[in-house]
């Protein structure tokens, strides 16, 4: 396994390879967890040669406490990586990928942005999609991977590579859980042994909620979310949507033949924890 910080070296390993190599490429913050490597594992499988990059993007951040807060594995994650047998890890600071300039561009996603999470978190999907568009630039993926953990940024990074013609194909993967069903996530670790053991909640509320959708309307299925949580003495909800999952839209009225998502956002204390379920 080859770990390299710096663009150029990288790039010059990547331009080593023979025409027709097809790279696999993971883009991740650190702290890696068995959701992160299943994307890994799956991009092993279907590519010659896979690149991880681990970078925690301060742009993508709207407080700087998270930031600040982001747990740091470095050597934990290069194990786990190299017990996997990934070829090339990328790690490299801020100043290699921003310069002295730490802004993100500006991006037009068709209203994407603005749903859900771009409620809550002014400028994230610029940042993330400055980063992400900055890490294809370097890497020069065929294929990337993605968890629809974060469906909302897969969606958002789909119409990325559409609007700025980018030549790499994004394949979305399965939600990867802990057994009790919380979705895994790279914040769950700061979550005391209280909030760890109420969070599972989360996605059996998500799973009650799919059944309720079978038999009522979007809105008395978003009202008795609201009322589930309302009470809760731990966990506090930021919001529920069931939503197109093309458009990201609200939904009112169910369709025909579209699909359909609902998303969440929960607080246990200062934690933010998100998720979502296919309806």
């Amino acid at each position: 396994m080859n770990v390299y910080s710096e663009i150029t070296s990288l790039k010059k390993r990547i331009k080593s390879f023979n025409k027709g190599i097809t790279i696999g490429f993971v883009p991740t913050m650190g702290a890696l967890h068995q959701g992160h490597l299943s994307l890994i594992k799956k991009a092993i499988k279907e590519n010659d040669v896979v690149v991880v990059s681990i970078f925690v993007n301060p742009t993508q951040f709207d407080k700087k406490e998270d930031l600040e807060n982001y747990p740091n594995t470095l050597d934990n994650d290069l194990l786990l990586l190299k017990a996997i047998n990934c070829d090339i890890v990328f790690t490299p600071n801020a100043k290699e990928i921003y310069g002295k300039n730490e802004v993100s561009e500006d991006f037009n996603f068709d209203g994407l942005e603005f749903q859900m999470e771009g409620k809550f978190r002014k400028g994230h999907f610029n940042g993330v999609a400055t980063i992400v568009k900055r890490l294809f630039e370097i890497v020069t993926p065929t294929n990337a991977y993605f968890g629809e953990k974060d469906f909302q940024q897969l969606q958002i990074i789909k119409k990325l590579v559409v609007k700025q013609n980018l030549n790499v194909t994004i394949i979305g993967c399965e939600i990867f859980r802990e057994s009790d069903g919380l979705a895994m996530s790279s914040r769950n670790v700061r979550l005391s042994k209280t909030q760890r053991s109420a969070a599972p909640f989360i996605y059996k509320t998500l799973l009650k909620a799919k059944k309720i959708f079978g038999t009522k309307n979007a809105d008395k299925v978003m009202n008795w979310v609201e009322n589930e949580f309302k009470n809760h003495p731990i966990l506090k909800l930021e919001y529920f949507e069931i939503a197109d999952e093309k458009t990201l839209k609200p939904t009112k009225k169910v369709i025909s033949g579209e699909k359909y998502r609902a998303f969440i956002a929960v607080f246990a204390g200062e934690i933010r924890l998100i998720d979502n379920i296919s309806l």
